[in-house]
């Protein structure tokens, strides 16, 4: 069942949204027993106010934890019981491509966003993606979403990523440093924070071509102010992406 979006609660006229119905103990034994499964998540959420509140605290921090322990330990080893941006943000960008429309940031294709079942987020990889001045900065980076046989673009592939400690990085100093403009319209299909244009910026170095496997010149990214990375490359033939792997190596 889809539910419509709503800021009231709809248990009953009656209901002030922290009485009548289960607690957050009950709650969270349910969708433990459940495996945090993320559509249901979202469907609890539009239920009110509270169940909302409810899943961005506790549920989506709960699911990121499950679905990618060892990244979440690392992203709150600085002592913060949260992340930048929130849970249901970070949730996102685990399981959803966000695509790109004419227009957008990425304006040449159209391609809609969708939810992944998978994906490897790798912090090795992340350093693939900073310039050698920031590579002391901490950058989770996913394996890139293939989508295939795009017409003159050829074979096109997206990915995302996400910084640790966003607002203390080397990157950020940087892009505050060369006066990086934020996208005049666009914002993070994550966390609805805006964005810095990396190839603007001048910050995209060239060992991030040969860790996706694509060419040199068709590559950019985006970075939002809560630290959330998505970007675009076209991808090399697969014969030219493992010499270009191993080149790297």
């Amino acid at each position: 069942m889809i539910l419509t979006k709503q800021y009231r609660c709809i248990h009953s006229s009656s209901c002030q949204c922290t009485k009548g119905h289960l607690s957050e103990d009950v709650i969270f034994l349910v969708f433990q027993q459940l495996n945090w499964n993320p559509k249901l998540i979202a469907a609890l959420s539009c239920a009110c106010k509270w169940f909302d509140d409810l899943a961005k605290r506790v549920l989506w921090k709960e699911f990121c934890r499950t679905r990618a322990p060892k990244m979440m330990l690392d992203l709150q080893s600085n002592g913060s019981h949260s992340v930048d941006g929130n849970w249901r943000a970070l949730g996102k960008l685990l399981i959803y491509c966000s695509g790109c429309k004419k227009g957008g940031l990425f304006n040449s294709i159209q391609i809609p966003g969708h939810f992944v079942h998978r994906t490897r987020f790798s912090r090795t990889s992340g350093k693939s993606f900073l310039l050698p001045q920031c590579r002391t900065d901490v950058l989770y980076v996913s394996d890139p979403c293939e989508h295939l046989d795009q017409g003159e673009e050829g074979d096109v592939g997206f990915f995302r990523g996400v910084f640790k400690s966003f607002s203390m990085s080397k990157v950020r100093k940087m892009l505050i440093k060369r006066e990086a403009r934020l996208h005049p319209t666009e914002v993070c299909p994550y966390c609805k924070a805006k964005l810095w244009n990396m190839l603007q910026a001048k910050m995209i170095p060239q060992s991030a071509s040969c860790r996706l496997g694509s060419y040199e010149d068709c590559i950019e990214y985006y970075v939002c102010l809560n630290g959330h990375m998505l970007g675009i490359c076209t991808l090399l033939p697969l014969s030219d992406s493992e010499e270009a792997s191993e080149l790297e190596r």
